[in-house]
């Protein structure tokens, strides 16, 4: 919106020319998203106690999960609104891939409301039906992934990017949406499973997005993809923006889901980060680099299916309890402890999958 209304003016007023840099506008975009949060932050909290008298349901783990009882959930209200906002104020609206991330995030956010929704009321853990709420994320993400179909290159459109190999493209044909849907998907619900401890979910998507906003930004650069060897997709540089509005927003959510926490993002935040995450690097032909940048994820869903396909095929478990972060609070680890480590093998993971960038 400002870049519409602002940049037209930079022949009269030079200032006004800084609007052309991404780089300029994607700071711009942390800021904005950081400043909402904390601003927002208060007053959601104070309205979302008001509203959910006994919290989020707790499972009851152990006497440190005991005594959250009572912390309201559906933060991630404040982080969608805050992503929103700050990407519609500072990218180019005409860029159709920031509004397919937008439909993405937006709409499994919506999704996990009506979940969180239905586990307040409920008083329990299921919320939505499971079916349900996969056919509600399927319809969205295949939406969002015949848009991006049509508005990618005809040489790319249909294509998955190997990493570690130049110009190595696989062409699925038709079979790219369900690929497509498996990312999508599997990124929102794999933030989901990791979302369950103090902090835990909201760093490592943080890195995430930071890391696919440097993505972006270079695949959507003709020279520096060139230089690179990676896929050019151009447009793509907008959505830098709107991932680091998802690094401001992140920061400002953290401000209160620090332990210990005022507020929980609950499904509303969790399946809309994962989703955006996931259309993003199915844009910038990066899904496999997201498997490994968000490999703690992936780490978090493994320990989940192979857990319930041990118990159902042996009947033992492979871990005290699934996901992977409560099978070390069983073990005894402290929540800081396994919060903390969680985010160093997030950091870790990171730059392995930034390392594939020049590594081909």
């Amino acid at each position: 919106m400002l870049y519409e209304f602002l940049f037209p003016l930079a022949d009269e007023f030079t200032i006004f020319n800084l609007f052309r840099y991404l780089t300029f506008r994607t700071g711009g975009a942390i800021m904005t998203a950081l400043i909402i949060c904390f601003l927002m932050g208060p007053g959601m909290i104070r309205w979302l106690k008001s509203k959910q008298a006994e919290g989020q349901p707790i499972r009851d783990i152990g006497p440190d999960h005991l005594k959250k009882a009572g912390t309201p959930t559906m933060g991630g209200l404040m982080i969608l609104v805050s992503v929103a906002v700050s990407t519609l104020l500072w990218t180019d609206l005409s860029n159709r891939f920031v509004w397919y991330a937008l439909l993405v995030m937006v709409g499994y956010g919506a999704v996990g409301f009506v979940d969180d929704y239905m586990k307040l009321t409920k008083r329990d853990h299921k919320g939505l039906s499971g079916k349900i709420r996969l056919l509600a994320q399927m319809l969205i993400g295949t939406l969002a992934t015949i848009g991006i179909m049509g508005s990618l290159p005809d040489s790319i459109s249909t294509h998955v990017s190997i990493p570690f190999f130049k110009d190595l493209l696989v062409n699925l044909s038709w079979f790219f949406i369900p690929w497509a849907l498996l990312v999508m998907v599997g990124a929102a619900n794999a933030v989901n499973l990791t979302d369950g401890l103090d902090g835990l979910a909201i760093v490592p998507v943080a890195i995430a997005a930071g890391c696919f906003g440097l993505i972006s930004y270079l695949a959507g650069n003709a020279i520096f993809s060139d230089y690179l060897q990676i896929s050019y997709v151009p447009g793509t540089g907008e959505l830098a923006i709107l991932c680091g509005a998802l690094v401001g927003a992140a920061m400002g959510f953290l401000w209160f889901n620090a332990p210990p926490a005022m507020v929980f993002m609950g499904d509303t935040g969790s399946l809309a980060m994962g989703g955006v995450l996931g259309v993003i690097a199915v844009t910038t032909k990066h899904e496999l680099v997201l498997a490994i940048i968000g490999g703690l994820f992936v780490l978090e869903t493994v320990s989940v299916i192979v857990q319930v396909a041990s118990f159902k095929l042996t009947g033992k478990r492979v871990f005290a309890m699934a996901p992977l972060h409560h099978h070390f609070e069983k073990k005894g680890w402290s929540e800081p402890t396994i919060v903390i480590r969680f985010w160093i093998i997030a950091v870790i993971l990171a730059l392995v999958g930034l390392s594939t960038l020049k590594l081909r």
